[in-house]
């Protein structure tokens, strides 16, 4: 390109301050957007592993990832005494490498409910934790309208259009199919497993025992369901994932996606078990994405959510419970990765929030608004229609 194109270029597009130096602001219509929502509130510390923390490894004495370097099922080495999860070696870790992922710990929202759709909705609107203002509308669409109808074209990949989408800019949704959990058991099983039994001294035993096993399955259902809301699977999402990135290369310019499974409770496991197999589906289903976006990669941002963290111990069922701050994911080939990004403390007991939790030092909103300010060259009133009273954290992402 020679040097006469280049200034004009420049000069077509407006000049944001980022951080102590100015750039040149994208075309909004150049640049692809997908937010990914982990519904249910993921245990970011088996994702970003404080492999330099003895606390870490002192708090969970079943769950743990081990240390790099000793063995299979260790985590992987990044940057900065932390590590990867060994389920994303072959999907994501090439990305880091190749300075096309990072991560922000201790980031989250200051509300402090602990609960799944309290919390999930409150970001989705882009809500502080005092929710003042009139948020009748989702952060996304927000934004759709802050750019323009000529410059976004947002769509959602979801049973119906989320609260994040939902607003006065029309947005439609491409239903994947929600996953519905299922008992293994079916009723006539149940029902076969009572006659076998029935005139034994074991009818009693067996009767109360399916009651208490339908009552607490029931129980756990009902906040799986509640964590869940209709996002699929992660196992459907890798199957789907391909469908997407070929609506976001050719058709969409901003998207969104939920994906549950994540309210680990009990028998969360470690290198190995329920959460890894989930968390290596999504890192499969995300390496797939970038393939399937093809030249359009290059202009992609991928952000990764969830509405809270865990608890930083381990809790009596081998399991964690919900918690506070947590870990996001910012991945793309216009990303500035290779990094763990944004404020961060050590990880000690004195440094947990409520003597439990990560703390959260990176509020979204502020990390969403910096981020929009460097893809789009949004300015501060045009910020301010999308976060408003909001200051922008730029952590320089992309």
């Amino acid at each position: 390109m020679d040097r006469r194109r280049l200034l004009q270029m420049m000069a077509a597009a407006p000049l944001v301050l980022g951080g102590s130096r100015l750039y040149a602001a994208p075309a909004a219509s150049g640049n692809r957007l997908l937010i990914v929502f982990m519904r249910g509130a993921y245990d970011a510390a088996s994702l970003l592993v404080p492999t330099s923390s003895d606390f870490y490894y002192e708090s969970r004495p079943s769950i743990a990832i081990a240390r790099p370097g000793s063995g299979d099922g260790a985590a992987l080495p990044l940057a900065d005494g932390w590590g990867l999860h060994p389920a994303l070696a072959d999907s994501l870790l090439p990305f880091y490498r190749n300075k096309q992922l990072a991560f922000v710990p201790f980031a989250g929202t200051d509300d402090l409910t602990r609960s799944h759709f309290e919390t999930q909705n409150s970001i989705e609107l882009g809500q502080g934790a005092k929710k003042e203002g009139n948020y009748r509308s989702g952060f996304l669409n927000r934004l759709t309208l802050a750019l323009g109808a000529s410059a976004v074209q947002p769509a959602a990949f979801t049973s119906e259009v989320p609260q994040i989408l939902r607003g006065d800019a029309r947005v439609p949704n491409v239903d994947l199919g929600g996953a519905n959990r299922k008992s293994r058991l079916s009723d006539a099983d149940n029902r076969a497993i009572a006659a076998m039994y029935r005139d034994t001294d074991l009818h009693a035993s067996v009767d109360e025992g399916q009651r208490i096993m339908g009552a607490t399955k029931q129980e756990l259902d009902a906040e799986m369901q509640a964590a869940n809301g209709n996002a699929v699977s992660t196992d459907k999402l890798e199957k789907e994932i391909r469908r997407i990135a070929r609506f976001m290369s050719d058709r969409y310019n901003v998207g969104f996606v939920d994906v549950g499974g994540w309210d680990t409770h009990v028998g969360q496991g470690g290198a190995t078990g329920s959460l890894a197999g989930r968390l290596g589906q999504l890192g499969r289903a995300l390496a797939a994405y970038a393939d399937a976006m093809g030249p359009a990669w290059n202009h992609t941002t991928v952000v990764v959510i969830s509405e809270f963290g865990r608890t930083f111990r381990e809790n009596g069922n081998k399991g964690t419970d919900h918690g506070h701050g947590t870990v996001y994911w910012v991945m793309g080939g216009n990303v500035r990765g290779g990094h763990i990004a944004g404020r961060q403390v050590a990880v000690r007991q004195d440094t947990l929030f409520q003597d439990r939790d990560y703390p959260v030092l990176n509020e979204y909103r502020g990390v969403f608004a910096g981020l929009f300010s460097r893809l789009y060259g949004l300015d501060k009133a045009r910020l301010a229609k999308v976060f408003p009273g909001v200051a922008l954290v730029d952590i320089g992402l992309v």
